[in-house]
């Protein structure tokens, strides 16, 4: 029903043809647009689009972000690991900031681990891509001490 409240009546004809889970993403961009929305060209963008792009379209459209594809990945634990995953997790978010994903979170301790896995005799393509990426979370100040340290280091 929200979709139907918030939908142009020309939205509204095509919807079936569209499908609901992008109807439900043309919803998003009506609620946010209001009066503005224009919805012949998004209609034509759901119709043509694959569903996972068009709904990274529409994200960038609300959010002015570029959104990489993303993917579930399911796997089995069992009872006495959650605790342990739990707790690394929540570590890695106080550490890297609340406002990152759980997967980015253990996306960042597997990185650690294959960097700390590859330091002797490993492959150095993925400690530099490791380091790389931690890189990108350290402050302005603490990225230029870091470089200095490192051009200290090499002299």
């Amino acid at each position: 029903m929200s979709i139907h409240e918030h939908l142009p009546p020309q939205a509204r004809k095509e919807l079936k043809e569209i499908g609901w889970t992008k109807g439900r993403e043309l919803a998003k961009l009506a609620r946010a647009e209001g009066q503005r929305f224009d919805c012949a060209p998004w209609v034509h963008k759901a119709r043509s689009m694959p569903r996972e792009e068009f709904m990274r379209e529409v994200e960038k459209e609300l959010t002015g972000k570029e959104t990489e594809p993303s993917e579930l990945i399911y796997f089995k634990v069992y009872q006495s690991q959650i605790p342990v995953i739990e707790q690394a997790i929540e570590t890695a978010a106080r550490m890297l900031g609340t406002d990152k994903s759980r997967g980015y979170c253990l996306e960042m301790i597997c990185a650690d681990f294959l960097a700390g896995a590859h330091l002797d005799n490993g492959n150095p393509e993925i400690l530099l891509n490791s380091i790389s990426r931690y890189y990108k979370f350290l402050p302005g100040e603490q990225r230029q001490a870091f470089l200095e340290n490192l051009r200290a280091k090499a002299s």
